[in-house]
């Protein structure tokens, strides 16, 4: 699968992209990846150099025409191409016009205008093919998180490495410690705690043991308990574990993920959409316009071919579409200059219209609402008397284990320890899914949750401890209780907190009429359901897979436009399936920046009400660029046919091109108070 699966799907985006008419990655195939951008940037060069020639410095008139020229091989270049292969196809678009206007103003002399026509057409080409790219490159990001390899038990003393794509279902694989598994399956031998959050997004590595009848779970209908069932592209942690595969490689979780990503990676923005459908009637009615403004005058007015010539080409350069054609990509750049001013990267114009439109959020919780890292929230002593030595206790026996919760009691609580006073414990043993036991300074100590302590006091656990328990659990809290010398001396609470910013946040985007904001988790559901209720969400779904994450994007899109914001592999099927894909930046994992629409880059989410307000904007500049092209065009296309000579045609075609390049540039103005609106911002946990 991660060999094969990644040129095959890339090669079918492209030619679905194709089918679209919309590809335009021609730098790959000729000269290289970027090379649209390199031809569109040197025709600008040598446009305003020709320009400079002409008006400003004092020149042989041979130099400017050379550099028009030369505006026209490097602007036009690609533009022929896409132009040759949507007339083969039977489609005429806007760069079919645009090189029959371009050649038009040559036609009558006008170079200059023609060069500028092809320079910012050729540039709002080269950056969609960036777009393009990026996007591609999301698949292989995916891909590359499963091993090639496996690890398959051939015999009890014989162990083999082979390919992943030959794995069948029934095979048992050996899982090293630190090593990412490579099938979807069933642990049948060994412990370990497995780290989910590339997939499930569960914050907390998950304790895995083996299942007592493998062959029966393998049968069986319905879900695997989640201790039992492991998924490909998931990290083993200090354990070696063996698990026997339940699914091929190209049907396992991750490969369903690459899947989703690659079905709505070809989705086009609503103004895309717009503008397809329009070109589709404009291009054609402009030819056959200028064909009917030719054949008038020679056969109904009698008048010399040039005559006619002349007055159709001046309607042509009149209905020209550069204004059209710029009036989004100016406003694009705009906006993604300003954007990126204030830590945001956004991927185009699709996104900066469609942010703007949503009535939804989806919030993933670990990593974005939340650090994504367990921290001590509750210290909950039997007595008040207890509380140092619980302290003690903890930081003694945590200290020697690599777990995640162990080592967030041991960094959060070992500042705590008065000094001459720290213990050191002994015979240290981790029962599997229950706890810990240990020697503190001589006494026998347990740390764990509720079942080791059932199997351990057949009394039971003291009321006023379960309490405490029961109370840290509806808060969303994972609990260890603490018991040495058999006296209990009471529980800690541990939890993946949330950013001091994500309330303030929360608040701002309901001011902005935001009125569906949800948490979308693979945490459990108590989990979900208290950060939502703490920061003042609408709703709470966990224990979500990634295809459930879609499922509940698509009910979110049913009402409007729905965003989805995350920062891990598992919210990327969310993500290309929402109406605009939204990653944390410095804590998000490559595919989920890859994937995403827009990135916050500063890994700061206090950023996301400012990109809200700026794709609003950037959404109103395109709509009114789009109403100013149009008008004019269509006020000076009835002007040229009953008169108007060249010159005025070319200064008011210019002029509305300048108008809306004007009106786009006011977005590199865009404040909206301050980047992070007044929110004061928590440092990261160490």
């Amino acid at each position: 699968m991660t060999r094969a699966a990644n040129p095959r799907l890339s090669k079918d985006r492209t030619e679905d992209r194709r089918d679209q008419g919309a590809d335009h990655g021609h730098g790959n195939s000729l000269f290289g990846p970027r090379a649209e951008m390199i031809f569109a940037i040197g025709s600008g060069i040598t446009y305003t150099a020709g320009m400079a020639t002409k008006y400003l410095i004092d020149s042989p008139s041979w130099i400017p025409a050379t550099l028009f020229l030369a505006t026209y091989v490097l602007g036009g270049f690609f533009t022929v191409r896409t132009a040759y292969e949507t007339v083969r196809r039977g489609r005429f678009e806007v760069d079919f016009l645009m090189l029959i206007a371009a050649a038009g103003a040559a036609a009558v002399g006008k170079w200059a205008e023609g060069s500028v026509l092809l320079f910012l057409f050729s540039l709002g080409h080269a950056l969609e093919e960036y777009a393009m790219s990026r996007a591609q490159r999301s698949i292989a990001a995916l891909a590359e998180l499963a091993p090639r390899t496996a690890l398959v038990r051939r015999a009890p003393d014989r162990v083999e490495e082979v390919d992943v794509d030959s794995l069948e279902v029934g095979d048992v694989i050996v899982v090293r410690p630190n090593s990412r598994l490579s099938a979807d399956g069933i642990v049948i031998a060994g412990t370990s705690a497995v780290d989910e959050s590339s997939v499930t997004g569960e914050s907390i590595p998950v304790e895995k043991q083996a299942a007592e009848d493998p062959r029966a779970a393998l049968k069986a209908r319905g879900p695997l308990p989640e201790s039992q069932r492991v998924f490909a592209g998931t990290l083993n942690g200090s354990g070696v574990l063996e698990v026997m595969v339940t699914s091929r490689a190209s049907d396992s979780m991750l490969a369903r993920v690459i899947e989703m990503v690659r079905s709505a990676d070809s989705q086009k923005s609503p103004t895309q959409r717009f503008i397809d459908r329009f070109q589709m009637f404009y291009v054609p009615a402009v030819i056959l316009g200028v064909l009917a403004v030719i054949g008038y005058g020679v056969l109904a007015l009698s008048e010399p071919f040039a005559v006619s010539f002349y007055r159709a080409m001046v309607v042509l350069v009149a209905a020209s579409p550069c204004a059209l054609a710029i009036a989004t990509p100016s406003a694009v750049l705009a906006g993604v200059a300003r954007a990126a001013q204030a830590g945001v990267l956004a991927k185009g114009g699709g996104p900066l219209e469609s942010l703007g439109r949503v009535r939804s959020i989806a919030f993933d919780k670990t990593g974005t609402l939340t650090w994504g890292r367990p921290r001590v929230t509750d210290i909950e002593p039997a007595t008040t008397e207890l509380r140092e030595r619980l302290v003690t206790t903890l930081v003694a026996v945590e200290s020697f284990s690599d777990h995640p919760l162990a080592a967030a009691i041991t960094r959060d609580l070992a500042p705590q320890v008065p000094v001459g006073v720290e213990e050191t414990a002994t015979e240290v043993n981790s029962v599997t899914g229950r706890g810990v036991t240990a020697l503190v300074e001589g006494q026998a100590t347990e740390i764990g949750n509720l079942t080791m302590f059932a199997e351990l006091d057949p009394d039971g656990v003291p009321a006023d401890v379960r309490a405490m328990v029961d109370r840290l659990h509806a808060a969303g809290r994972t609990t260890m209780i603490v018991r040495r010398t058999g006296v209990y001396l009471g529980v800690v609470g541990v939890m993946d907190t949330p950013r001091a910013e994500a309330k303030p946040v929360i608040e701002q985007l309901r001011a902005m009429g935001i009125a569906d904001m949800v948490v979308i988790s693979g945490d459990n559901q108590r989990v979900a359901d208290s950060v939502a209720q703490g920061l003042g969400l609408d709703a709470a779904h966990g224990g979500l897979l990634p295809e459930d994450k879609v499922t509940k994007m698509a009910e979110l899109r049913e009402r409007g436009g729905a965003a989805m914001v995350g920062d891990g592999v598992n919210d990327a099927p969310a993500m290309v399936n929402s109406s605009v894909g939204i990653a944390m930046g410095a804590s998000g994992s490559a595919v989920a920046l890859e994937t995403a629409d827009v990135a916050l880059m500063t890994d700061d989410i206090g950023r996301l009400p400012f990109a809200v307000a700026l794709s609003r904007r950037t959404a109103a500049i395109i709509r009114q660029n789009l109403t100013v092209a149009l008008v004019i065009v269509a006020g000076l296309v009835p002007a040229t046919l009953i008169g108007l000579p060249i010159g005025p045609a070319v200064f008011i075609h210019e002029g509305s091109t300048l108008l809306v390049v004007a009106n786009a540039l006011r977005l590199l103005r865009f404040r909206r108070g301050a980047e992070h609106a007044g929110i004061e911002h928590e440092a990261r946990p160490s």
